[in-house]
């Protein structure tokens, strides 16, 4: 019997305004990286990485990083439907980017229904503490009135990055086993294993952060 490489395939969206550092987290986590200046991402990009979430339980994350102006968001909006995480993404030291939460969490849950999904807000930037504007109890507070987890996080020090990543695979993979969360046929939230026949067309490019711009 051959060993998948991976259990299974979880998509998972990050919104949130633009600037936050969506894009700068995703590089950290994905190619181990830090950019001090990181171009805004236009329309969509896609990163991707293979994790481990237990002993011998390997999950592969697709993970797509979205525009945060307004322009993009006609664009952006056919991604949410096919998302089985969303990680809403906000920076300590710029406080509408915060206040802006609770309209992307509106805004993904009316475009992911009735499909459901993981959701977790993630702080971006806590290695220039000085100049916060939004507070460690604040994120918490608004996380835990809708019911979802929170991390704060800094792409600059890896402070919480690998945490931020591997803690919503887990939250997906523990209702993935339960069955609160289903495969789909034309739901492309959560596929099945490397070497089932029904995924043998994707592939895995080892070390690597793959690329792509398939809605």
């Amino acid at each position: 019997m051959v060993e998948p490489i991976f259990e299974y395939q979880f998509r998972i969206i990050l919104i949130g305004d633009s600037t936050v550092g969506k894009s700068t987290l995703l590089k950290a986590f994905t190619e181990g990286k830090f950019e001090e200046v990181s171009d805004p991402t236009v329309g969509v990009d896609f990163f991707s990485r293979l994790i481990e979430i237990k002993d011998g339980v390997r999950v592969k994350l697709q993970l797509w990083d979205t525009a945060g102006q307004e322009r993009f968001k006609t664009i952006t909006r056919c991604y949410y439907r096919n998302s089985a995480g969303a990680l809403l993404v906000y920076d300590i030291t710029h406080r509408q980017s915060f206040e802006n939460l609770v309209d992307w969490l509106f805004e993904i849950r009316r475009h992911i229904e009735p499909h459901k999904a993981v959701y977790q807000v993630i702080a971006c930037k806590t290695d220039i503490k000085h100049c916060r504007e939004v507070t460690v109890e604040e994120g918490k507070a608004f996380a835990e009135f809708y019911g979802i987890r929170f991390i704060e996080t800094s792409a600059k020090t890896g402070s919480n990055v690998e945490e931020a990543f591997s803690l919503i695979a887990k939250d997906i993979y523990l209702k993935v086993t339960s069955g609160e969360l289903q495969l789909e046929d034309g739901w492309d939230g959560i596929k099945v294993g490397f070497t089932n026949p029904r995924v043998d067309d994707y592939y895995l490019v080892e070390g690597k952060a793959e690329r792509g711009h398939c809605c």
